[in-house]
């Protein structure tokens, strides 16, 4: 999951959104023209892809590992330890984005 591009989708929501539909940019380095057109649940899906690519990859070191096929080590352990990062992050982002419905939820009109 690259959190650079979920922050860049953010960042150019609060501004075009802001201003009125007037999109600016965010400021990030590696800011891209192609990310500032990505609707948020696109950028949400490739996130969640990327997060599901990473597990697949890893069950498949892992599979290697058990099976005495892998050819460095360390490339595999390290695409273990990525895909659970990529997991936690996806689980953080969820948390947070339930809690802000909920918050936004007991609101009143």
């Amino acid at each position: 999951m690259k959190l650079l591009e979920v922050t860049n989708s953010i960042s150019s929501m609060k501004t075009s959104s802001a201003l009125g539909g007037v999109e600016i940019g965010s400021g990030i380095a590696g800011d891209t023209t192609n990310q500032n057109n990505q609707s948020f649940s696109k950028v949400l899906e490739n996130s969640l892809n990327e997060v599901n690519q990473a597990q697949v990859n890893a069950y498949d070191a892992m599979n290697d590992i058990a099976t005495g096929k892998v050819e460095n080590l360390q490339e595999a352990v390290q695409k273990i330890e990525e895909a659970e990062l990529s997991l936690k992050l996806g689980l953080e982002v969820k948390n947070k984005a339930l809690a802000s419905y909920k918050q936004i939820m007991a609101m009143q009109v």
